[in-house]
């Protein structure tokens, strides 16, 4: 056997021992990969618990300020500014169009009876606040507020790519308005021998028009559709401190959420219809 044959037997054995090296090698990358990845979802939980916490922390802080600007405006020492310029803002580059939104209907529950106890001056107060700490709760989910109607604020979300998530957000956004409404504004109310403020809300999805009614860019700027009537109507069914939701949003939200919802038991007088199954057109309330 010549030197060069022998070269040829040895050359396979040594293969094998690099790529078993090779194996092995690529082994313990593979784990330390695994251990990183099970560090880092540790690490995540862990600060998954840090974050709530330090959003448990975030809530009682805005609590306190909405509070202390309620106090102040009880004495007479704070002015709200609530304004529907951003809502406008950001239909003026939509009109004459189609969007897709969610709409939310935010009631006042009892304002006729407090119009006919409370002084003028003190009723007043209270539905600026009211108007103010409800239009702050909607921005702070990128809500718009469209317009303010007597004890009633009209807003809306725009779906953008992932109506799952705007329908989802607007769910967690009316949640956190009952919350405010019950722990950060009512505590305040009650020390001053006013009464509880109390809502209900009614939210609908669907393709609404954009209409200007003038022709330069500070005439009013309104939503047209089927989902705002649906909204509203979807609201005045709705009981104190609860929500309610067009079969629209419904089919959208994320289970865990459709969990929290019962089907509305509703009377004769509904006649509104589902657009996909001609339909009576279906509720859900929050349980």
């Amino acid at each position: 056997m010549t030197s060069e044959m022998k070269i040829k037997s040895i050359k396979p054995k040594s293969e094998r021992k690099i790529n078993i090296k090779k194996k092995e090698k690529q082994k313990k990358e593979v784990d330390n990969i695994n251990t990183k990845i099970l560090n880092r979802i540790i690490g995540s939980s862990t600060r998954e618990n840090e974050n709530r916490k330090d959003e448990l922390v975030d809530l009682q802080t805005l609590f306190s300020q909405r509070q202390d600007r309620l106090w102040k405006a009880l004495e007479e020492r704070y002015q709200y500014n609530s304004s529907v310029n951003r809502g406008q803002e950001f239909l003026l580059n939509h009109v004459n169009s189609k969007l897709e939104l969610v709409i939310m209907y935010i009631d006042l529950v009892g304002s006729t009876k407090m119009s006919m106890t409370l002084p003028v001056e003190q009723l007043v107060t209270i539905m600026r606040a009211f108007s103010h700490e409800i239009s702050s709760v909607l921005e702070s989910y990128n809500g718009y507020v469209l317009k303010y109607v007597g004890d009633a604020i009209i807003s809306f979300f725009p779906c953008g790519f992932n109506k799952y998530l705007i329908s989802d957000k607007s769910v967690q956004c009316a949640k956190s308005m009952i919350n405010v409404i019950k722990n950060g504004i009512n505590p305040i109310l009650t020390k001053h021998e006013y009464p509880e403020l109390s809502v209900k809300i009614g939210i609908d999805e669907g393709e609404d028009v954009v209409v200007q009614y003038g022709y330069d860019k500070s005439s009013l700027i309104d939503i047209l559709g089927y989902s705002m009537n649906v909204a509203a109507k979807i609201t005045s069914l709705t009981a104190a401190n609860k929500i309610s939701v067009g079969n629209s949003v419904y089919k959208l939200l994320h289970p865990t959420i459709q969990s929290k919802f019962n089907l509305l038991s509703i009377d004769q007088g509904w006649k509104y219809v589902d657009r996909e199954t001609g339909e009576l057109y279906k509720v859900f309330t929050m349980k």
